[in-house]
């Protein structure tokens, strides 16, 4: 059975649960796919994620290591960060990239465009590879107690594989970069 790629859902009436800075909360009340009464709550992101996959001429990549609040544990990604979305996001991920590691890069390739948790929200992620790396000292927002780890490539890899990383922009951007690698285009 083939259905249509047409929106099947009906809203009824919205209401603004909640608002801050960074995100806005609607519950809508709607008529399902199925023609029956229901509600959906969506989270709209006023920003736009990027995330950074360092490569270095040695085949090294970066890591931040920082406390993630929402999930109550430590977690190690890829430089990444938030950008408005009136900001270009190139600019905002060379701006991320050398807060969080102090790194500048003069190649960027932008290797995906994904969206983080499509069933409530409308966040997008735009990954870039960056190469041609340059050391400097790196700009950590006050918000941030960050520490950062050179490591092969492979090993940031692997790390993916075996579940010690775990967050999406991180899995995305690794795996990208290393089908790239295994097809050749780095």
């Amino acid at each position: 059975m083939q259905h249509s790629e047409e929106n099947p859902w009906q809203i009824t009436s919205q209401q603004n649960i909640y608002d801050n800075n960074w995100i806005n909360l609607t519950e809508y009340q709607v008529i399902n796919p199925s023609g029956n009464p229901g509600i959906y709550g969506k989270v709209h992101f006023k920003n736009r994620a990027t995330g950074i996959v360092p490569l270095d001429a040695d085949g090294n990549t970066y890591l931040v290591g920082q406390y993630r609040f929402p999930l109550d544990e430590y977690s190690w990604e890829l430089p990444e960060g938030g950008a408005p979305l009136n900001e270009d996001p190139l600019t905002a991920a060379q701006r991320e990239l050398l807060e969080e590691t102090g790194l500048k890069a003069s190649n960027w390739t932008e290797i995906q465009r994904m969206y983080l948790s499509n069933s409530v929200c409308d966040e997008l992620c735009i990954i870039y590879l960056a190469t041609g790396l340059e050391q400097f000292e790196a700009e950590p927002e006050d918000t941030e107690q960050l520490q950062t780890r050179k490591l092969p490539f492979n090993e940031a890899y692997q790390m993916v594989c075996d579940g010690r990383i775990t967050d999406s922009v991180t899995v995305a951007g690794i795996l990208r970069v290393k089908l790239m690698m295994l097809e050749g285009s780095i």
